[in-house]
């Protein structure tokens, strides 16, 4: 740590009146945990960060090799907005090390960190830009609405955009710049989108923005989930990626010379998504529930395409914009906002970069709405589909090179073996819409 920042965050904690330092990683499911401290103890892990013992966190050590250390990215420093009277808390994103200080394979961050100097070493830089979506219900308990409103919606006395304005504010607090917010298709189900930035700060701004988002909902007595299809018969939640790789200041995906001003680059980077897209879906979507808004009729992807004006496709690219260079991009469209945003990037970016580094031919754009497409007419233009369950979906991952190769050996056999665990759960279940619908007729 330079120091600079080891002046800049004492300083901080001292204006600030800092009691409280959390210490934020992730498991490799996305879910955020923490080691905090004592303002006192700040000078501590300034320089050799905080041991802990890993072998309870979700797909990190065994008993046998648990001692790990959360190593502060002091950058990320930030003070949270609320306060308890008078004492602040400040949270700051760690690398986890292994016991010889060394980046320790099952960090998700260190996953994303390893794919992202990979296209360095291309001069590449990839860019990410999600749209969250979410539902607002009264409580954790009972699925009951806030509101009846649908897309871009303005309802009067709407709670729903009340607890949207107060964590826009919350996210300006602590420096997380937003584009925009406003009400989803579905009844209480609403959007927030982060401005456009670079994959690691984004994957970190995803982190604080899920919470910020239920934390604020709970200040207010309400209850807010990133669960991707809560009610049935509704639009499901998606996290719609827009990607881009820059050259410095320049769009790499950007050509004034293409018909579709799309770049060799940019053409590889969606054909790598394409083509490898079926082996790492189960880590943009990772929960049997995920696939329940993967289903036609829901405005969420199905089949493996992409188009310009087609928002059936998978991967959607926006027309070019005469003057908006900067823009050009692609959109992926099936991840949801449950992914571990660390992983999914990274398993993005790492199938986009093969289909550069290995020349894979984009194939033709499918502009019509797929939906309304029969099973001979997809076929003829050769249109997989996305996996139907979480099972499928790991299946393919686990014969998947690519991604046993993104992820390391480490994550790679967790999350596979977690997964299959959560699906062998999920089938021994009797659901409700079996009792009612056999119960009393068989």
């Amino acid at each position: 740590m330079s120091t600079e920042y080891q002046a800049t965050v004492t300083k901080l904690v001292k204006d600030e009146n800092v009691k409280h330092i959390q210490l934020w990683f992730t498991d490799i499911l996305g879910n955020l945990k923490m080691v905090e401290i004592p303002d006192r103890q700040l000078h501590n892990v300034l320089e050799s960060g905080a041991a802990f013992d890993g072998s309870s966190i979700s797909g990190y050590a065994e008993i046998e090799e648990s001692d790990i250390v959360a190593m502060p990215d002091w950058s990320t420093f930030t003070v949270l907005p609320w306060a308890q009277g008078s004492e602040r808390t400040a949270f700051v994103f760690c690398d986890v090390l292994d016991r010889n200080f060394k980046p320790f394979e099952g960090d998700p961050r260190w996953v994303l960190r390893r794919q992202l100097e990979r296209a360095k070493k291309m001069g590449l830089d990839f860019y990410v830009g999600p749209e969250l979506e979410y539902f607002y219900f009264k409580s954790p308990e009972e699925r009951e609405l806030i509101d009846n409103g649908g897309y871009f919606d303005v309802l009067p006395a709407d709670l729903g955009n009340d607890l949207r304005k107060q964590t826009m504010r919350a996210l300006d607090k602590v420096g997380i710049p937003m584009e925009a917010s406003h009400h989803e298709v579905a009844p209480s189900q609403h959007e927030i989108d982060p401005h456009y930035d670079e994959a690691l700060l984004m994957a970190d701004r995803v982190m604080i923005t899920r919470l910020i988002v239920k934390e604020v909902a709970a200040h207010n007595g309400v209850h807010a989930t990133f669960m991707p299809k809560p009610l049935h018969g509704e639009n499901g939640s998606g996290m719609h990626v827009h990607q881009s790789l820059f050259r410095g200041d320049d769009n790499a995906f950007f050509s004034a010379d293409d018909p579709d001003h799309l770049s060799d680059i940019a053409k590889g980077f969606i054909a790598g998504q394409l083509r490898h897209m079926r082996e790492f879906t189960s880590v943009v979507n990772q929960y049997v529930n995920s696939y329940k808004r993967l289903v036609p009729g829901y405005e969420a992807p199905v089949y493996i395409s992409w188009a310009h004006r087609n928002r059936t496709a998978l991967i959607r690219v926006p027309l070019y914009v005469q003057g908006k260079e900067s823009t050009v991009r692609a959109e992926l469209r099936n991840p949801d906002p449950a992914a571990n945003p660390y992983l999914a990037f990274a398993v993005m970016l790492s199938a986009g970069l093969e289909g550069i580094e290995q020349g894979y031919e984009l194939p033709p754009s499918v502009e019509p709405n797929i939906y309304k497409m029969n099973a001979e007419q997809r076929d003829a233009i050769g249109l997989g589909a996305l996996p139907n369950n979480l099972y499928e979906a790991i299946t393919a991952t686990q014969e998947s090179e690519l991604v046993r190769r993104t992820l390391g050996e480490h994550v790679f056999e967790r999350f596979v073996t977690n997964k299959l665990n959560e699906w062998y759960e999920y089938r021994e279940q009797v659901t409700d819409w079996e009792v009612k619908k056999y119960f009393s007729l068989l």
